[in-house]
């Protein structure tokens, strides 16, 4: 009896003891300053693209230019799209994904929405192109030095988008100042 329970209780302590020892096979995780460097990056890039869907619903209702209009269109059609794709991969992976834009944003819709006419369309195209370059410029670093592939993924089929809104944004941009210089 005395045989069997000392078996038990090594029996037991062997048990718990290899409980607590790690598993032959570790996890395969992201350093946390990456996953959040990812979680960054997909929450600034959330952001950007809904308040650039309501530029451009805002640029298509105000703009007197035909040029500025397809491009607000653009805009609504292209970031929903791609918001949506990222959406799937930030569910997918947990990640937060935010409901508005942020300050910065927000205030740029506001002067905008307070404008009209010829100097709606500059200050529009204007912001479209800084804005363009510094996003075109936030995607190269994350396909660089990000940490989640599938965010790394979606930002390489993305790039190629956001570099043809720049050239579009600056191109309309350039064709808004040369003709106002010339009135």
């Amino acid at each position: 009896m005395k045989i069997a329970l000392v078996m038990l209780v090594m029996l037991a302590f062997v048990t718990a003891a290899g409980a607590q020892q790690p598993s032959s096979k570790p996890q395969k995780q992201p350093p946390p300053q990456a996953a959040a460097s990812d979680n960054g990056f997909v929450t600034k890039i959330a952001q950007v693209g809904i308040a650039e869907v309501e530029m451009g619903k805002l640029a298509v209702e105000k703009s007197m230019r035909e040029d500025v209009k397809k491009f607000g269109q653009r805009m609504v059609d292209d970031h929903t799209k791609a918001g949506d794709a990222l959406k799937a991969v930030a569910m997918k992976k947990n990640m937060s994904w935010p409901s508005e834009t942020d300050p910065e944003h927000k205030a740029l819709h506001d002067r905008l929405s307070k404008q009209s006419g010829a100097a709606f369309d500059r200050a529009y195209m204007q912001a479209m192109a800084d804005g363009h370059r510094k996003v075109a410029a936030d995607f190269r670093k994350e396909i660089k030095s990000g940490a989640d592939a599938d965010v790394k993924a979606w930002a390489e089929k993305t790039l190629p988008t956001v570099e043809a809104h720049l050239k579009d944004a600056e191109s309309v941009n350039r064709a808004l100042h040369s003709s106002t210089s010339t009135h």
